[in-house]
Protein backbone atom coordinates (compact mmCIF):
# COMPACT_ATOMS: atom_id res chain seq x y z
CA UNK A 1 0.00 0.00 0.00
CA UNK A 2 1.16 3.54 -0.69
CA UNK A 3 2.07 5.57 2.38
CA UNK A 4 2.86 9.25 2.70
CA UNK A 5 6.57 9.98 2.51
CA UNK A 6 9.04 12.77 1.95
CA UNK A 7 10.21 13.41 -1.58
CA UNK A 8 13.83 12.80 -2.50
CA UNK A 9 16.29 14.60 -4.76
CA UNK A 10 18.00 12.16 -7.13
CA UNK A 11 21.27 13.53 -8.48
CA UNK A 12 22.97 11.97 -11.50
CA UNK A 13 26.49 13.19 -12.25
CA UNK A 14 29.09 12.05 -14.76
CA UNK A 15 31.80 13.37 -17.03
CA UNK A 16 30.42 14.75 -20.29
CA UNK A 17 29.66 11.78 -22.54
CA UNK A 18 29.44 9.12 -19.82
CA UNK A 19 25.68 8.75 -20.16
CA UNK A 20 23.87 10.76 -17.51
CA UNK A 21 21.75 12.65 -20.04
CA UNK A 22 20.63 9.43 -21.74
CA UNK A 23 19.84 7.81 -18.39
CA UNK A 24 17.94 10.93 -17.33
CA UNK A 25 15.80 10.73 -20.46
CA UNK A 26 15.07 7.03 -19.88
CA UNK A 27 14.05 7.66 -16.26
CA UNK A 28 11.69 10.46 -17.25
CA UNK A 29 10.07 8.34 -19.96
CA UNK A 30 9.13 5.71 -17.35
CA UNK A 31 5.90 7.23 -16.05
CA UNK A 32 5.66 4.65 -13.26
CA UNK A 33 8.67 6.32 -11.59
CA UNK A 34 6.89 9.71 -11.52
CA UNK A 35 10.09 11.76 -11.55
CA UNK A 36 10.16 15.51 -12.20
CA UNK A 37 13.23 16.91 -13.94
CA UNK A 38 14.91 19.93 -12.41
CA UNK A 39 15.61 22.19 -15.39
CA UNK A 40 18.78 24.19 -14.78
CA UNK A 41 19.55 27.68 -15.98
CA UNK A 42 22.75 28.18 -17.97
CA UNK A 43 24.63 31.00 -19.66
CA UNK A 44 26.03 28.81 -22.45
CA UNK A 45 24.66 28.89 -25.98
CA UNK A 46 21.90 26.48 -26.93
CA UNK A 47 22.97 23.47 -29.00
CA UNK A 48 21.00 22.59 -32.14
CA UNK A 49 19.60 19.49 -30.40
CA UNK A 50 18.34 21.41 -27.37
CA UNK A 51 15.09 23.23 -26.58
CA UNK A 52 14.82 26.15 -24.19
CA UNK A 53 12.81 25.23 -21.08
CA UNK A 54 13.22 21.50 -21.67
CA UNK A 55 16.95 20.86 -21.60
CA UNK A 56 17.91 24.15 -19.93
CA UNK A 57 16.64 27.66 -19.41
CA UNK A 58 19.15 29.66 -21.47
CA UNK A 59 19.77 33.06 -19.87
CA UNK A 60 22.31 35.88 -19.92
CA UNK A 61 25.19 36.42 -17.49
CA UNK A 62 23.30 39.39 -16.00
CA UNK A 63 20.13 37.34 -15.46
CA UNK A 64 22.14 34.55 -13.86
CA UNK A 65 23.87 36.91 -11.45
CA UNK A 66 20.55 38.48 -10.46
CA UNK A 67 19.15 35.05 -9.55
CA UNK A 68 22.26 34.16 -7.57
CA UNK A 69 22.31 37.39 -5.58
CA UNK A 70 18.60 37.07 -4.76
CA UNK A 71 19.18 33.59 -3.29
CA UNK A 72 16.92 32.05 -5.91
CA UNK A 73 19.44 29.35 -6.91
CA UNK A 74 19.76 26.17 -4.89
CA UNK A 75 23.21 25.67 -6.37
CA UNK A 76 25.43 27.21 -9.02
CA UNK A 77 28.65 26.24 -10.75
CA UNK A 78 30.98 27.19 -13.56
CA UNK A 79 31.82 24.47 -16.08
CA UNK A 80 33.81 24.95 -19.30
CA UNK A 81 33.63 28.75 -18.76
CA UNK A 82 29.81 28.71 -18.59
CA UNK A 83 27.58 29.09 -15.53
CA UNK A 84 24.86 26.68 -14.45
CA UNK A 85 22.36 26.79 -11.60
CA UNK A 86 19.24 25.17 -10.16
CA UNK A 87 16.20 27.39 -9.45
CA UNK A 88 15.10 26.87 -5.84
CA UNK A 89 11.31 27.38 -6.02
CA UNK A 90 10.38 24.45 -8.35
CA UNK A 91 12.41 22.02 -6.25
CA UNK A 92 10.80 23.02 -2.97
CA UNK A 93 7.33 22.79 -4.52
CA UNK A 94 7.84 19.21 -5.76
CA UNK A 95 9.38 17.94 -2.51
CA UNK A 96 6.52 19.46 -0.50
CA UNK A 97 4.14 17.25 -2.51
CA UNK A 98 6.04 14.12 -1.44
CA UNK A 99 7.29 13.60 -4.98
CA UNK A 100 10.81 13.10 -6.31
CA UNK A 101 12.97 15.41 -8.41
CA UNK A 102 15.74 14.35 -10.77
CA UNK A 103 18.91 16.44 -11.18
CA UNK A 104 21.42 16.23 -14.03
CA UNK A 105 24.24 18.31 -12.48
CA UNK A 106 28.00 18.13 -11.94
CA UNK A 107 29.95 17.48 -8.73
CA UNK A 108 30.06 21.16 -7.77
CA UNK A 109 26.28 21.45 -7.92
CA UNK A 110 25.82 18.12 -6.16
CA UNK A 111 28.02 19.26 -3.29
CA UNK A 112 26.05 22.49 -2.82
CA UNK A 113 22.67 20.73 -2.97
CA UNK A 114 23.88 18.21 -0.41
CA UNK A 115 24.96 21.02 1.91
CA UNK A 116 21.55 22.71 1.58
CA UNK A 117 19.19 19.72 1.70
CA UNK A 118 21.40 16.75 2.59
CA UNK A 119 18.72 14.53 4.14
CA UNK A 120 16.68 14.63 0.94
CA UNK A 121 19.57 13.92 -1.46
CA UNK A 122 20.47 10.62 -3.16
CA UNK A 123 23.51 10.99 -5.42
CA UNK A 124 24.82 8.66 -8.14
CA UNK A 125 28.07 9.06 -10.06
CA UNK A 126 28.29 7.42 -13.49
CA UNK A 127 31.68 6.30 -14.79
CA UNK A 128 32.56 5.55 -18.42
CA UNK A 129 33.99 2.08 -19.16
CA UNK A 130 37.24 3.68 -20.40
CA UNK A 131 38.65 7.03 -21.44
CA UNK A 132 38.91 5.72 -25.01
CA UNK A 133 35.18 5.01 -25.07
CA UNK A 134 34.46 8.41 -23.54
CA UNK A 135 36.40 10.11 -26.34
CA UNK A 136 34.57 8.03 -28.94
CA UNK A 137 31.18 9.05 -27.52
CA UNK A 138 32.12 12.72 -27.61
CA UNK A 139 33.34 12.35 -31.20
CA UNK A 140 30.12 10.60 -32.25
CA UNK A 141 28.05 13.40 -30.74
CA UNK A 142 29.55 15.74 -33.38
CA UNK A 143 28.50 18.87 -31.50
CA UNK A 144 31.87 20.15 -30.27
CA UNK A 145 35.15 21.20 -31.84
CA UNK A 146 38.34 19.17 -31.35
CA UNK A 147 39.57 21.76 -28.84
CA UNK A 148 36.32 21.56 -26.85
CA UNK A 149 36.45 17.75 -26.80
CA UNK A 150 40.03 17.88 -25.53
CA UNK A 151 38.95 20.29 -22.77
CA UNK A 152 36.02 18.00 -21.85
CA UNK A 153 38.34 14.99 -21.58
CA UNK A 154 40.76 16.92 -19.39
CA UNK A 155 37.89 18.04 -17.17
CA UNK A 156 36.50 14.48 -17.10
CA UNK A 157 39.63 13.22 -15.34
CA UNK A 158 39.18 15.84 -12.63
CA UNK A 159 35.48 14.99 -12.24
CA UNK A 160 36.16 11.26 -12.00
CA UNK A 161 38.46 11.89 -9.03
CA UNK A 162 35.35 13.14 -7.14
CA UNK A 163 33.54 9.77 -7.25
CA UNK A 164 33.90 9.20 -3.49
CA UNK A 165 31.61 12.18 -2.79
CA UNK A 166 28.59 10.22 -4.06
CA UNK A 167 26.26 7.72 -2.38
CA UNK A 168 26.38 5.30 -5.31
CA UNK A 169 28.82 4.69 -8.18
CA UNK A 170 28.16 2.68 -11.34
CA UNK A 171 30.01 1.99 -14.59
CA UNK A 172 27.98 2.64 -17.72
CA UNK A 173 29.40 -0.14 -19.92
CA UNK A 174 25.89 -1.43 -20.69
CA UNK A 175 23.10 1.16 -20.85
CA UNK A 176 20.23 -1.16 -19.93
CA UNK A 177 22.10 -2.58 -16.96
CA UNK A 178 23.04 0.90 -15.76
CA UNK A 179 19.42 1.96 -16.07
CA UNK A 180 18.21 -1.06 -14.05
CA UNK A 181 20.75 -0.25 -11.35
CA UNK A 182 19.49 3.33 -11.07
CA UNK A 183 15.86 2.14 -10.85
CA UNK A 184 16.83 -0.29 -8.07
CA UNK A 185 18.50 2.54 -6.14
CA UNK A 186 15.35 4.67 -6.45
CA UNK A 187 13.14 1.84 -5.18
CA UNK A 188 15.36 1.23 -2.16
CA UNK A 189 15.82 4.89 -1.27
CA UNK A 190 12.08 5.54 -1.34
CA UNK A 191 11.73 3.01 1.50
CA UNK A 192 14.37 4.49 3.81
CA UNK A 193 12.99 4.93 7.31
CA UNK A 194 13.45 8.73 7.56
CA UNK A 195 11.46 9.23 4.35
CA UNK A 196 8.52 7.01 5.27
CA UNK A 197 8.51 7.49 9.05
CA UNK A 198 5.42 9.69 9.20
CA UNK A 199 3.35 7.43 6.98
CA UNK A 200 4.52 4.20 8.63
CA UNK A 201 3.92 5.58 12.11
CA UNK A 202 0.28 6.26 11.28
CA UNK A 203 -0.06 2.82 9.67
CA UNK A 204 1.56 1.01 12.60
CA UNK A 205 -0.71 2.83 15.08
CA UNK A 206 -3.76 1.75 13.10
CA UNK A 207 -2.35 -1.78 12.79
CA UNK A 208 -1.81 -2.19 16.53
CA UNK A 209 -5.25 -0.78 17.37
CA UNK A 210 -7.03 -3.28 15.12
Amino acid sequence: MAMRRRGLMLILSSPSGAGKTTLTRMLLQDKSLDLTLSVSVTTRARRSSEADGIHYHFITQREFEALRLAGDLLESAEVHSHRYGTPRAPVEAVLAQGRDMLFDIDWQGAQQVRESLGADVVSIFILPPSMEELRARLDRRAEDSAATIAARLDNARKEIERWRQYDYVLVNDDLQRAYSQVVSIIAAERLREPRVAAGVEAFVKQLLES
